[in-house]
């Protein structure tokens, strides 16, 4: 089996009339929210020292949040940088991470610097996502156990798919591109909590356009970078941890896009915090709970999400968007969790920082019943002498048939998009969005994203 092969012969195969109305729906959602979430992060430190680093660089590709505009792969690594910057894009129970971040990037630096269809655009992402979905199949979970961060060593692989779908390349040169980005893929989670996790991301999304750039040019390598004995399964999850063919069954039936879908966040913070946040939410408002009269708060999640969730002395605003007991005490303190939680100083809040100490993180004793491992359950203890409980299977948001309301989509992509454009310029852009397979040429919707005069810089 060359799963190199046949992945690119997939590949190649997916035209824009294959997808169905589901699948564009959520494509419009990703992109919309990779977009908004993007232009917020650009200001973030990480985009802004990745951004003077892979500059200067002249080029057509824009470097969101700004009028800048690069070289295509200088303004993938910043643009994908951003994307992650402020943990707050989209999400993928299949891949263990982030689906949209390493891919969008790589493409909006394309459509930059070719004429690209809205349609052509949109299938090219959905190509992606497909296959770093099928590769996830094959791989986890215990390649994410293990210590890899998806995101970015699966990631690449979107990325690359996304990017040579969009240049046209044949199946043996997308095959060619795909063994290419396996050299690229990396990212250990041992860097959850500084700026180097969103810059798996920027990595990832440079490396995969790179990959297929390579590929189109000629460029060899080896006949499957995946089954080889020295191979992406052998040396990534090790003898018996990984399934190949489970990267080539189901193809597209359904479309990972569609089904289990995309998780659009509500929190900007680790998605592995949200069912406890939720609950949290749900039981203040139900027992009318302050920290007044709470005395004991217990978080319960499943054991992988807490290996890198329980953090109770978070040291700065990144640690603080990992730190369970840190976003369930904001939680309960004022009924939101927010962007500004996670900005300056606000994680070494003195009252926040006395309510952690009432929080405690511990494995969920019924993990092994959770069919997604993202459930959670808050107990928490009053000053009146009550136990309270209150348990959520999933996250608000998870999965296609856990959606949020759209109206919550949009108020989100605005609240983001106002950090780098004026209202009226994020209005507009947003009903771009909403029709981009309208598009004849992309680069119209980066020239709408553009900042004009000094406040770009």
């Amino acid at each position: 089996m060359n799963v190199a092969r046949t992945l690119g012969e997939r590949i190649v195969a997916l035209r824009f009339a294959d997808l169905p109305d589901e699948a564009l729906h959520w494509a419009r959602i990703g992109i919309a929210d990779t977009v908004g979430v993007t232009l917020a992060g650009a200001s973030e430190p990480c985009a802004r020292i990745a951004r003077s680093v892979a500059g200067p660089s002249t080029g057509p590709a824009l470097c969101f949040g700004s009028n800048e505009r690069m070289k295509p792969v200088d303004a993938a690594f910043v643009n994908g940088t951003a994307a992650h910057a402020l943990d707050f894009d989209d999400c993928s129970n299949t891949l263990g991470g982030h689906p949209s971040a390493p891919i969008l990037p790589a493409l909006f630096a394309l459509a930059d610097a070719h004429s690209v269809s809205g349609r052509a655009f949109v299938t090219a992402y959905v190509a992606g996502f497909e296959a770093q979905a099928r590769i996830a199949h094959a791989v986890n979970f215990h390649h994410y156990d293990k210590g890899w961060h998806p995101t970015a060593t699966l990631g690449v692989f979107g990325a690359c798919a996304a990017a040579s779908h969009l240049l046209g390349l044949d199946a043996e040169r997308t095959a060619t591109a795909l063994s290419v980005a396996a050299s690229f893929a990396s990212g250990v989670k041992a860097n959850f909590g500084t700026m180097t996790k969103p810059l798996h991301v920027g990595h990832a999304s440079r490396n995969g356009l790179v990959a297929a750039l390579l590929a189109r040019e000629g460029f060899t390598a080896g006949d499957d970078a995946f089954g080889h004995r020295q191979g992406f399964f052998e040396v990534y999850n090790g003898a018996g941890h990984y399934d190949p063919a489970a990267a080539l069954r189901n193809w597209a039936d359904p479309l990972d896009i569609v089904a289990p879908g995309i998780a659009i966040k509500q929190y900007p913070c680790c998605g592995s915090t949200h069912p406890a946040i939720d609950a949290m939410l749900m039981l203040a408002a139900e027992h009318e709970l302050t920290p007044r009269n709470v005395t004991r708060i217990v978080s319960r999640t499943h054991p992988r999400r807490l290996r890198h969730t329980d953090r109770p002395q978070p040291s700065g605003a990144l640690d603080a968007k990992f730190s369970v007991q840190y976003c369930v005490a904001r939680a309960l303190a004022q009924g939101r969790v927010v962007l500004s939680d996670f900005e300056g100083d606000a994680w070494a809040d003195a009252a926040i920082r006395a309510l952690m100490e009432r929080v405690s993180a511990e494995p969920d004793p019924l993990a092994d019943q959770q069919p997604d491992h993202f459930g959670a359950e808050i107990v928490v203890e009053t000053t009146d002498g009550r136990r309270l409980s209150k348990r959520v299977a999933s996250a608000a948001g998870r999965t296609s048939a856990n959606p949020l309301p759209m109206s919550r989509i949009e108020a989100k992509f605005l609240d983001c998009a106002a950090h780098a454009l004026p209202a009226d310029a994020c209005r507009a852009a947003l009903d771009m969005l909403w029709q981009i397979e309208t598009l004849d040429d992309v680069a119209a919707l980066t020239a709408q994203l553009a900042l004009q005069g000094e406040r770009s810089k």
